[in-house]
């Protein structure tokens, strides 16, 4: 996995989150899901110990660097804080920052630090460490996609307790790019100490060896009260090698384990299946800036082909539900009104013989294995799209040859995202024209012209209008084909309390989580 791509997405402490979607539908209805426990009165006590996934050779503890391990972005998130987090009501919600204000044209924005805020160390944070973090990570080679808008000269303090953000325009949904990557260091830390740099965390870290770690909790933090008295990290390379922990007893959760392990766990009475909804999205990207798939029926045809219900039952064993080729699907303003795309192959053949598509060439599909059911998403799509006369081989990819060579880059690929609360996040990221990741090199003066008035727009039901026709044209035109988001599912012991079910990665927000 990419971090560098979900770290400005991911928005669940950062990765991740929207409100629970209510019942899933499509295949996902043939599946059951037991709740994270609750209830009962919060005590005090105990150490959680948590799976992650993980490889050896992407290990980092740099907060604002590429983190390719799940298991390091839940120890970075635990220990250092971001200015805002994803929330249930709203997808938005304060966390370092106590509170934030626009300016009258949404250009600036002025956000006030939580009271009593410190460091581990017992020094108090104040707007000049936030200034100095905002500005390294503006300045990281993705900065400029981590804070679209913002230049490092534009984030300022004004006194100790307020940071402000000027962007190049006006920006209704700036708080929004702050619930990711914003993690708070002390002003001047050297690149050689950030891993053993103090954070503002609930957690404080104890130690950490070779991708496992111990947390221990902060009796200090400004953020309330944490129940737990440690969390242990282990890193696992392989859900089922997690799963298997779980079910031994060895760890107490496996945080993201997969439909596979679900499956196993659902017949057992003392392990809780906690299901979050249109947790993650696997489409396949189509390059329309340059060739086979630039023409826009060609696109339109090779969305006509995915047979959505079987990619969800097959792909994800059910936990998941269809999409409609829209990215941003918990959005609140998500357009479901806009009719759901179904499998027409008559339709896909015609299209492509008016665009002149060269049936007798084979197209390369490239995947890799970095989550469950990628790779086999790409098989399947390209033995649905046989059926319409197109040939299609599937080419795996180890993870980090994937993102030098095709993500970017390549004609047609598999990605994923793990953050699907806002619509115009992802427009933000991956859809204008000048978007630091846009993955399919798609360049739409109307989408363009659409999204800025969407984020210049601060009045609620005007917005939503102008997003619904954002959403139109990206259901039209854009080089996305998202035929599904899969079920986000931690499995964990009956004596865990209180799991985050926030989609994506609000999984990492423990700090609530006690033990009975």
């Amino acid at each position: 996995m990419n971090f560098n791509r979900r770290q400005v997405l991911w928005a669940g402490g950062a990765i991740g989150a929207a409100a629970l979607l209510a019942a899933c539908s499509g295949g996902g209805d043939s599946t059951s899901s037991k709740p994270a426990a609750a209830g009962g009165e919060p005590k005090k006590g105990g150490t959680l110990r948590i799976g992650a996934l993980g490889r050896a050779g992407a290990i980092t503890r740099d907060p604002h660097g590429t983190q390719g391990n799940e298991s390091d972005y839940l120890v970075i998130a635990l220990v250092y804080d971001t200015l805002a987090m994803p929330g249930a009501k709203t997808n938005t919600v304060p966390r370092l920052a106590a509170s934030w204000e626009p300016s009258k044209d949404l250009k600036t924005w002025r956000f006030k630090l939580a009271e009593g805020a410190t460091f581990h160390d017992g020094t108090p944070v104040t707007a000049d460490d936030v200034v100095w973090s905002l500005r390294r990570l503006r300045n990281t080679p993705s900065g400029a996609a981590r804070l679209p808008g913002i230049k490092a000269e534009n984030i300022t303090a004004d006194g100790t307790d307020t940071v402000v953000l000027v962007s190049d325009y006006a920006n209704a949904e700036l708080p929004l790019l702050t619930r990711l990557a914003t993690f708070v260091m002390k002003k001047d830390t050297s690149d050689k100490a950030v891993d053993k740099a103090p954070g503002t965390g609930p957690f404080k870290l104890d130690w950490y060896r070779g991708g496992n770690a111990r947390l221990v909790r902060n009796e200090k933090w400004y953020g309330g009260t944490v129940y737990l008295d440690a969390i242990e990290v282990t890193m696992f390379e392989t859900p089922q090698a997690m799963a298997n922990a779980l079910l031994a007893g060895q760890i107490d959760v496996a945080s993201n384990v997969g439909a596979v392990a679900a499956r196993t766990a659902e017949s057992r009475k003392d392990i809780q299946v906690v299901r979050r909804p249109d947790d993650m999205s696997m489409p396949i990207v189509m390059r329309a800036g340059s060739g086979p798939f630039s023409d826009v029926r060609v696109r339109e045809a090779l969305r006509l082909v995915v047979d959505r219900e079987a990619m969800v039952k097959q792909v994800l064993s059910g936990y998941g539900t269809v999409a409609n080729d829209i990215m941003g699907t918990g959005d609140p303003n998500y357009a479901k009104d806009i009719p759901q795309r179904k499998r027409d192959l008559a339709k896909a053949k015609q299209l492509l013989t008016e665009a002149e598509f060269d049936f007798s060439k084979t197209y390369d599909l490239v995947t890799t294995e970095d989550i469950s059911g990628l790779a086999e998403s790409a098989t399947l799509f390209a033995s649905q799209a046989r059926e319409a006369g197109i040939k299609i081989k599937v080419v795996k990819q180890e993870s980090g040859a994937f993102y030098e060579k095709t993500w970017l880059k390549g004609d047609l690929y598999t990605t994923y995202w793990g953050t699907n609360d806002s619509v115009v996040f992802f427009a933000s990221k991956t859809l204008v024209s000048e978007a630091g990741q846009n993955e399919a090199a798609w360049a739409d003066k109307e989408f363009d012209a659409s999204y800025r008035k969407v984020i210049a727009t601060a009045d609620e039901k005007a917005r939503a209008a102008v997003l619904r026709e954002l959403q139109q044209i990206e259901f039209d035109r854009s080089g996305y084909l998202l035929w599904g988001m899969a079920d986000g599912i931690d499995l964990a012991a009956a004596k865990v309390r209180d799991l985050p079910e926030l989609a994506g990665y609000g999984r990492v927000q423990l700090e609530n989580v006690w033990l009975s």
